[in-house]
């Protein structure tokens, strides 16, 4: 998951000064969510707004208020017409705030909750000539609620602006799904690269020491691996591709014995599948807990063994299955509070 902190902060080591340019709330059709951030400096930029003209004005205008040295932030709003030669229709409001070093404590707490996959909050409070900020746990208790509110309500395109002691509350980074890669080889690293910037928390394992060179793996035994599957939470994601079919098998096996897994997949073919179940079914397995297990992986449709379409796949699938539970627990909170 990008760590848009991160970057801003690489940005000042860099001694470059840099924007950050931030979606506060959109209206009808519009290229990106409310609380999506990009970073933008004198020589590039890192994240998009989308939108294609509408972020072009928005880069044009950050690197704009760093040459001028006055102004510290601004609030802009572009309709989605002719004015910007976009036919979406819809409306965004965007937050454009100068960054330097004084912002180096509250960048660096952020980036640390993003890094550890913990919920924050952003608080801004608009002073005379300037902007506070401070970064605040999210509580379990406290988790739903608009991604970006002004004096308690979500903010909006069209509403009130911020004023002299106002305090924005923008949401950043609710807490991502764990995702369990087992196996390092040509699949296992596209799908780990596909995966980099989308919402899951990857851990990789596998067991070849070779596999140390490349970065974000984890080497362990098949010991150690075989608890981390057993050991998965209920909302993980896990992904079985290894070098050896034993292994796979352990794996999937421990995966399934303990009871964690929202989805487990194993690459292979129909053929594998089905070794997989007798063999399963002989240690005992029950019907029931075998249809936790999904085999082959990725989207039925795409046929390509390519490595890169292989990832692509299973990131479109864990995306919609993600999509269906965020759906799901929504219809079942609205229903709850009837």
């Amino acid at each position: 998951m990008r760590n848009w902190a991160r970057e801003a902060l690489a940005r000042l080591d860099a001694h470059d000064e840099a924007a950050l340019v931030t979606v506060l709330a959109t209206e009808g059709s519009a290229p990106r969510e409310a609380g999506t951030k990009m970073v933008v400096w004198r020589g590039g930029q890192s994240g998009t707004i989308g939108g294609g003209n509408l972020e072009h004005r928005a880069a044009d205008q950050a690197r704009r208020m760093l040459e001028g040295g006055q102004v510290h932030f601004a609030i802009q709003d572009y309709p989605l017409g002719p004015l910007l030669a976009q036919c979406c229709g819809g409306r965004v409001r965007l937050f454009l705030e100068r960054l330097n070093d004084n912002s180096r404590d509250w960048l660096t707490e952020a980036a640390k909750r993003m890094d550890a996959a913990q919920p924050f909050e952003v608080r801004t409070r608009f002073d005379p000539g300037a902007l506070s900020k401070t970064i605040a746990p999210i509580l379990a208790t406290d988790a739903e609620g608009p991604s970006v509110s002004l004096a308690g309500a979500s903010a909006s395109a069209r509403g009130v602006r911020p004023d002299l002691g106002d305090v924005l509350v923008e949401r950043a980074d609710a807490p991502r799904p764990p995702l369990l890669l087992f196996g390092a080889g040509h699949v296992g690293q596209a799908v780990a690269k596909a995966f980099e910037p989308l919402p899951f928390r990857l851990s990789w394992y596998d067991s070849r020491p070779e596999t140390a060179d490349i970065g974000g793996v984890r080497v362990a035994e098949a010991a150690e691996m075989a608890a981390a599957a057993m050991g998965a939470s209920s909302d993980a994601y896990g992904l079985v591709m290894t070098h050896d079919h034993a292994l796979d098998y352990a794996l999937v096996s421990a995966g399934l014995a303990g009871g964690g897994f929202t989805y487990l997949g194993v690459i292979g073919s129909k053929t594998k599948r089905a070794r997989f179940m007798s063999r399963l079914r002989d240690d005992g397995f029950s019907e029931v807990v075998l249809t936790r297990l999904t085999c082959p992986i990725g989207l039925p449709h795409l046929k390509s063994k390519a490595p890169e379409v292989i990832a692509v796949s299973v990131a479109a699938d864990l995306l919609m299955r993600q999509e269906a539970a965020r759906i799901r627990n929504d219809e079942g909170l609205t229903r709850a509070s009837i």
